[in-house]
């Protein structure tokens, strides 16, 4: 074999290794995508198993109550859910490169992926889930509000710190729906002690599904738009 033959499969070979962590790391980033399309899916097919479920007055939570009819159904598509998160959590984190922002994103995405999914592997499906609608009492619910509250300050961080990652147009799409969130998410916990106490709650499946599926649409276009910027290491992008 020449010399010039063998510096030719050397480099193929070193290759390699480039091209599969290429390929793992779009793997990872579709998975934003992926949950968050899971998530929704869920949350309609879990409702149509749940008899006299209301999608505009009921929380997507009571899907996965104890005792309710559809927790069977979306608990495991629930916990695909953190996976799927912490995966683009961990696909975020490999294409940061050297940029620090982005790179905690990524850190609080993976958080809300290991956390919400360690709450069930390790807790349990039922120790953070709420009680059916008057069945329970805020204080019982405690574990859940909790739990809902820690994932919802790591999401509200990751957006937050995403708006320095992306350029000015995702820096106000960011902006935005960290307004959306924190403004909905304070309307939503307004029908908290009516919920407990098993009251009607009009509006308050609607009022939550602005919230939740905002944040879950900007995940989806975060994912769109790392495969579309130019990476760290002067190669093209992805789309």
């Amino acid at each position: 074999m020449t010399t010039l033959g063998m510096a030719q499969d050397r480099g193929q070979t070193m290759a390699r290794p480039v091209g599969s962590a290429s390929i793992v790391r779009q793997v990872l980033l579709a998975c934003g995508v992926l949950s968050s399309v899971l998530y929704v899916a869920t949350d309609v097919l879990g409702g149509m198993r749940y008899d006299g479920y209301s999608f505009t007055s009921q929380a997507i939570s009571e899907l996965a109550a104890i005792g309710a009819p559809s927790k069977p159904f979306v608990d495991p598509f629930f916990i695909a859910y953190d996976l799927l998160a912490l995966a683009f959590g961990i696909g975020v984190f490999l294409a940061a490169g050297g940029h620090r922002a982005l790179r905690i994103t990524a850190t609080m995405l993976m958080g809300c992926g290991a956390i919400g999914f360690a709450a069930v592997a390790f807790a349990g499906p039922t120790f953070f889930a709420m009680h059916q609608r008057g069945a329970g009492s805020l204080a019982g619910d405690a574990p859940h509000i909790i739990l809902t509250g820690v994932l919802v300050l790591l999401l509200l961080l990751a957006i937050g710190f995403g708006t320095l990652a992306l350029g000015k147009h995702f820096r106000v799409y960011s902006f935005a729906t960290v307004l959306i969130v924190i403004g909905f998410g304070a309307l939503t916990s307004m029908f908290a002690a009516r919920l407990a106490e098993g009251q009607p709650t009009p509006g308050m499946g609607i009022v939550e599904r602005i919230d939740v599926y905002s944040a879950l649409l900007w995940l989806a276009v975060l994912c769109i738009a790392l495969f579309r910027r130019p990476w760290y290491g002067g190669e093209r992008p992805l789309l």
